[in-house]
């Protein structure tokens, strides 16, 4: 898989304990050719269903649950856009590489989001990847971390954008 980029707003600092985390993102296509999104209503951005990649999991395996757990919806994936790397200090040190890859919706279920993520104020829409790239750009995230989702998840929409011709 592809480097698409490295989204880093500080330096490592020399002996900083550092978070790594891996995790695995979808934009996964319905019939309608209509992607979902999240809408994280507490911080006002969108951002790409997905997270982290769990002991044993692959990348495939945790791009398919956890796109089934945010949306409900089970898919078949067709190709990899690629990877982003990101490095945030804004309070922890924390060290996340993200693997997006294109699906096809196979079915469409209930979303099981978790606690926090209902705490977040999480809620399901769809777009068509054109209008998720506008909606994505116009985004007015209320925190740090809203801000460098929306980086990344831009840049995998316009990577896809891309990749779908």
């Amino acid at each position: 898989m592809k480097l698409l980029k490295h989204i880093q707003n500080k330096p490592i600092p020399k002996g900083a304990k550092v978070w790594k985390r891996e995790a695995s993102r979808g934009i996964v296509f319905d019939e309608d050719s209509k992607i979902p999104l999240l809408f994280v209503s507490k911080e006002n951005y969108h951002k790409l269903p997905g997270g982290g990649i769990e002991a044993g999991e692959t990348k495939e395996d945790a791009c398919k649950r956890e796109v089934l757990e945010e949306t409900g919806c089970t898919i078949d994936i067709v190709k990899e856009v690629g990877y982003i790397t990101e490095f945030r200090s804004y309070t922890d040190y924390f060290d996340q590489t993200s693997y997006c890859y294109i699906g096809k919706i196979t079915n469409k279920g209930i979303p099981h989001l978790e606690q926090g993520e209902i705490d977040e104020g999480f809620e399901l829409v769809w777009f068509t990847l054109n209008e998720a790239i506008v909606v994505v750009i116009n985004d007015k995230p209320k925190n740090k971390e809203g801000l460098s989702i929306q980086k990344r998840d831009l840049y995998f929409l316009e990577e896809a954008k891309k990749i779908q011709g």
